[in-house]
């Protein structure tokens, strides 16, 4: 999988330039040029969209488990840039958070509850804002465009279930299922996970139960994070020299969201983003040239947020923070003993 991933960037990557050789050179480079510093702001500003999505993830954790703002931030810093960035299929940055939240003392069945709730939540909250791209594209769109817009509602008609699969998903127990199935194969010698798996299946049920808290992600800050991730496309935009509605903004945010994801196999969406930006920008009016200018604004973003991200995670893990946590973790274990202890002596 991982030389497929590099491939596949390669691949991407021959692409982009390609699609940039093709078009006119010059007049993306001076787009970005006369653009200057106006695109670092703009890529800057996806630190919001980032801030949204530490809170919604941070309202599935409660109680005394519950990391501070900050910390979410980090996480979810940390596995964006992972997932953004690398060959892992979008799945690599959710198995780093699982350790960064174990690192904080964080229960396994509530890391991994919220992690699969969380990922749930952002599937169903994309699927509903790619359908209101597709909509306003149907809605203003000219006839040439409705090609590509009917396209895109076709993909939806087929990822579609997956909202139904989610919502009965958390009856079924499936870590519990697997675990049991898993632990008959190998002759019982995963029977202690059977117990383990049971917790995450029950963790995950509780959040989905938390009916305020999943509006509130779906409704809320969702919907915030969409508004700050238009608001990168709209501000590049305007210091490219064009000028749209923030609607049209959310449009192309919402429908690029859609392409990336699809082409998840891909690292940074390489190739397939440029290509995207050039097909939903040509559907609004945009000349190729402004819509690479605007894939490459995008790029921006990546080299000033996500390559810290990963550095940031390299330090998350590296051998002298692991020991650090070890030990931290073994002190609060300490602490725990002397009351345990007391408890102990005093019901005898």
């Amino acid at each position: 999988m991982k030389h497929f991933g590099r491939a596949a960037a390669l691949v991407g990557l021959l692409l982009s330039l390609w699609l940039v050789w093709r078009d006119n050179p010059g007049a993306v480079l001076g787009a970005l040029r006369g653009a200057g510093a106006g695109l670092v702001l703009a890529a800057l500003v996806h630190l919001l969209p980032m801030l949204a999505n530490a809170c919604s993830w941070r309202s599935l954790i409660r109680g005394a488990q519950q990391p501070s703002v900050l910390q979410m931030l980090h996480l979810v810093w940390v596995r964006e840039s992972i997932n953004s960035m690398l060959p892992v299929a979008r799945i690599g940055g959710e198995v780093v958070a699982f350790r960064m939240l174990r690192g904080w003392d964080t229960r396994a069945s509530t890391a991994v509850g919220s992690i699969v709730v969380d990922m749930q939540l952002t599937v169903i909250s994309q699927l509903l804002f790619t359908m209101v791209g597709i909509g306003f594209l149907f809605a203003h769109a000219q006839s040439d465009t409705l090609r590509l817009a009917g396209q895109l509602a076709w993909g939806v008609v087929v990822l579609a279930p997956l909202l139904l699969l989610f919502a009965l998903v958390q009856h079924a127990n499936p870590f519990a299922r697997i675990t049991r199935v898993l632990n008959r194969m190998t002759s019982g010698k995963l029977a202690a996970l059977v117990g383990q798996s049971a917790q995450i299946d029950q963790s995950i049920k509780l959040i989905w139960r938390r009916r305020a808290v999943v509006l509130r992600y779906l409704f809320v800050w969702q919907v915030l994070q969409s508004l700050m991730t238009a608001l990168e496309i709209w501000l590049a935009l305007y210091f490219l020299g064009v000028r749209i509605t923030f609607v049209e903004a959310i449009v192309i945010e919402s429908l690029i969201q859609a392409i990336s994801s699809a082409a998840f196999f891909v690292p940074g969406g390489l190739g397939v983003q440029e290509g995207g930006f050039i097909l939903i920008g040509g559907a609004l009016g945009l000349d190729p040239s402004t819509c690479l200018a605007l894939a490459a604004a995008r790029r921006i973003r990546d080299v000033l947020i996500f390559v810290p991200g990963l550095i940031a995670w390299q330090f998350a893990e590296s051998p002298a923070r692991a020991n650090a946590l070890a030990k931290q973790q073994g002190a609060r274990a300490e602490r725990r003993e002397p009351r345990s202890a007391v408890t102990e002596s005093g019901r005898r």
